[in-house]
């Protein structure tokens, strides 16, 4: 059922010209042109920081699974010690800790994730007693890009100024439903003014806020490589219904595409797919949603787009973000994790996830039933050895819920995963590439950049430079 959107598309409806009848010849693989927009469920309670100072982290030590540790008389005693000082001492060097106060940073703050477009200021907030104790984990910050929208203006990032400049509804027609999702009705339509193919994503009842998010982060992208093109934003008069216009692709399903790709076909577009997620870091903005659904290819002409920036959001070094983002297949290890001072490299596990899948014929590469059993099998792949040094190096608590559920696991070879239907997209650069990209610590995985250069793509990169040659 159409929620509020009924009306305006009623009325793009009774516009439809004779170019409704003609739909059938089009794709309907189009239809997983999913433009989710916004958040939507809400986020553990998080302290922000302010995007200039260097994030602090006081979550507790890691729960569960402890590694085998030795215990010996000198540490005994020493502890012995330590409690006997203290016990013992002389009244003066006696010190009181006053009692804690509840925090107020947050009251004033609804449920679900705010969504100011402005960084959160720096707040004193006093800490629950439980964490007087605990250690500090290591500083998270972007290895790449980190300052962007700090050395921009506030102009640049603070989407809740944006003023939406509305085109005109009338100059556009419905052809036929291409998709739908949770926030938004996706078609097919024409701009009856120059008769070019659009797709118009019909937005359901969302805050103006998110919808000035995705708008703002689409014209900071215009012009970049293999960014999909917001070409306008109209709203219906009467129910003020907001609807985007993007160019069209004429996409083929991924899941019927994919399996007629040749070892080239996967490296091409993975390489196209890096150019876009690049220059979208570059430009201080974390996709936050990459997965096959929202790549679009036209095969044909070898045109690749990255699509739906309804997750997207602008990165402040040192602030703590929203870990219910992304699709479960594709979440990093820091969202499962809850670990929320993420950045870039998220989308560099989901392109890594994606790419898994791709060489070795598994869609998707880790096929989790729930966001706990998806970091099960993960670390069914990766290990759980390595999984506990990531949650040791940040001192991220696991939860509890992994007790009962995740057993210590060997690091799986990548080799294991070869057999004779996929063993011709399997190399070693492949592999190696793969490696470097699936990381728990998101600090240690590639960067987009760092990926264009790796050597799997040498034949992509040479094929650009001979083009390039013939072309002059």
């Amino acid at each position: 059922m159409i929620l509020a959107t009924e009306a305006p598309l009623d009325n793009l409806r009774n516009r439809c010209t004779k170019n409704s009848t003609s739909s059938s010849s089009l794709h309907d693989d189009q239809a997983h042109l999913e433009l989710d927009l916004g958040i939507t469920e809400s986020p553990s309670p998080a302290r922000t920081h302010s995007p200039v100072a260097a994030p602090q982290s006081h979550r507790q030590p890691r729960r569960g699974l402890p590694r085998p540790f030795s215990w010996n008389k000198a540490a005994a005693l020493g502890v012995l010690a330590g409690l006997a000082f203290l016990l013992l001492r002389p009244a003066h060097l006696r010190f009181f800790t006053p009692p804690l106060e509840p925090s107020t940073a947050h009251a004033d703050l609804p449920a679900r994730e705010t969504l100011t477009g402005t960084p959160p200021p720096a707040r004193a907030s006093p800490l629950p007693s439980m964490a007087l104790n605990s250690t500090t984990g290591a500083t998270s910050i972007a290895r790449v890009y980190p300052d962007v929208n700090a050395n921009m203006p506030r102009s640049y990032w603070d989407y809740d100024s944006v003023n939406i400049s509305w085109g005109v509804l009338e100059n556009y027609e419905v052809v036929r439903k291409i998709g739908r999702g949770k926030y938004s009705e996706v078609f097919e339509g024409i701009n009856v003014v120059n008769y070019q193919k659009c797709v118009i994503k019909v937005l359901k009842p969302v805050k103006k806020k998110k919808i000035k998010r995705e708008i703002k982060i689409l014209q900071n992208l215009s012009g970049g490589p293999n960014i999909v093109s917001l070409l306008d934003v109209v709203r219906d008069n009467q129910s003020k219904t907001p609807s985007l216009i993007f160019e069209y692709v004429n996409n083929t399903d991924f899941r019927s595409l994919y399996p007629k790709f040749q070892d080239y076909d996967v490296r091409y577009y993975i390489f196209e797919l890096l150019k876009a997620l690049d220059f979208c870091h570059s430009k201080g903005i974390m996709h936050r949603d990459v997965k096959p659904h929202n790549v679009m290819i036209d095969h044909e002409k070898r045109k690749l787009r990255l699509i739906d920036w309804g997750l997207a959001e602008f990165y402040h070094a040192g602030t703590e973000y929203n870990v219910r983002v992304a699709s479960r297949y594709f979440k990093g290890p820091e969202l499962l994790v809850d670990f929320q001072e993420y950045d870039y490299s998220l989308d560099m596990w989901s392109l890594g996830a994606m790419f898994a899948s791709m060489i070795f014929r598994r869609e998707p590469f880790f096929h989790g039933n729930s966001n706990s059993d998806q970091l099960v099998k993960i670390a069914k792949v990766l290990g759980t050895e390595d999984l506990f040094d990531y949650l040791d190096k940040y001192d991220i608590e696991l939860d509890a819920q992994y007790d009962d559920i995740l057993s210590r696991y060997p690091k799986k070879p990548w080799h294991s995963f070869i057999n004779a239907e996929n063993q011709r997209f399997v190399s070693n650069d492949a592999i190696d590439f793969l490696d470097k990209l699936l990381r728990y610590d998101h600090q240690d995985r590639l960067t987009a950049q760092e990926a264009m250069a790796h050597p799997y793509f040498a034949p992509v990169r040479q094929a650009a430079q001979q083009n390039s040659t013939s072309a002059t």
